[in-house]
């Protein structure tokens, strides 16, 4: 099996099936078109909300938290911020409430920044309430910790610096960061899904072969992680790409990224002497079995 076939495969894999993305849009839908109901008076399910989060970035390998903001009308953050104690757990509360009335049965809960709707099949949806600012691209929303207090996301940034990396790069970051979520699942990496897409990200921009396709993702696998392995072990903070948010990370995963880099030699190497089954035993080693045996 030639390197390009194994990693298509691999790539095709690692895709979420079309029923689960199904199941996703259905309750998305639900909870978009409740909300509406009850705070614009329409029956949308389409407006006013956002897939955020992987994704939102496209870049999700499973469904496990599925992040979407809801833009409430601006009338509620005025109310809501002229309480005197923490009008921002209030705002959960009432949002909370709204998707109770559809999901009666269905554990929910107000939690800092989000109201969680925990399924039965252990899908779980983090909705944030927020504001649409006046710059038309972010938006405030309430933390409840600490006594209350609004903050500012910039999820379109990231959305957009991602899907135009993807499109610029023949649909190879996407790819990219799918394929570090499966090492992070793999070598139980500590390193979050918007740090995988910004260093995915950061790397792609300037790699020579960014254009080539699967035939390439040999060398893409080790010079990413020859990439990841010379980052800071020390660095804390880290920005997101297209918004610059802070990303807090520690640099723990470094040494398993320098693992990654001497298994993808490895394999490399069997390659070119033609020991498929060598060569397969390293990128499982790296991917996890759903890697072509």
């Amino acid at each position: 099996m030639s390197i390009s076939v194994k990693f298509e495969t691999f790539c095709k894999n690692i895709r979420m099936e079309k029923t689960v993305v199904d199941n996703v849009s259905s309750r998305y839908k639900q909870i978009t078109k409740r909300l509406n109901k009850d705070f614009y008076g329409t029956d949308s399910d389409i407006n006013n909300s956002l897939y955020v989060g992987s994704y939102g970035r496209g870049t999700a390998i499973h469904v496990s938290d599925i992040d979407m903001l809801f833009t409430l009308p601006c009338s509620y953050y005025w109310q809501y911020d002229k309480y005197t104690t923490n009008g921002q757990s209030q705002l959960l509360q009432a949002v909370k409430n709204s998707i109770s009335n559809t999901y009666f049965q269905t554990k929910l809960k107000g939690d800092g920044q989000v109201v969680v709707v925990e399924f039965s099949d252990g899908i779980k949806y983090e909705i944030v309430p927020c504001f649409l600012n006046t710059d038309q691209i972010s938006f405030t929303y309430p933390d409840s910790n600490n006594g209350g207090s609004w903050k500012v996301t910039k999820p379109e940034h990231e959305i957009n610096a991602i899907n135009t990396l993807n499109n610029n790069t023949n649909k190879n970051l996407k790819r990219l960061c799918r394929m570090i979520r499966a090492w992070k699942d793999t070598c139980n990496v500590d390193m979050g899904g918007l740090l995988i897409d910004t260093m995915a990200h950061k790397f792609l921009k300037d790699w020579e072969y960014k254009n080539c396709s699967y035939s390439f993702y040999d060398y893409m696998t080790r010079d990413f992680f020859k990439f990841l392995s010379e980052q800071n072990d020390k660095q804390a903070l880290w920005y997101a790409a297209g918004s610059n948010q802070y990303i807090y990370n520690d640099g723990l995963f470094v040494a398993k990224a320098k693992k990654a880099y001497n298994n993808a030699l490895e394999a490399i190497q069997y390659e070119v002497k033609e020991y498929e089954w060598s060569a397969n035993y390293k990128w499982r080693e790296i991917y996890g079995n759903k890697f072509p045996n």
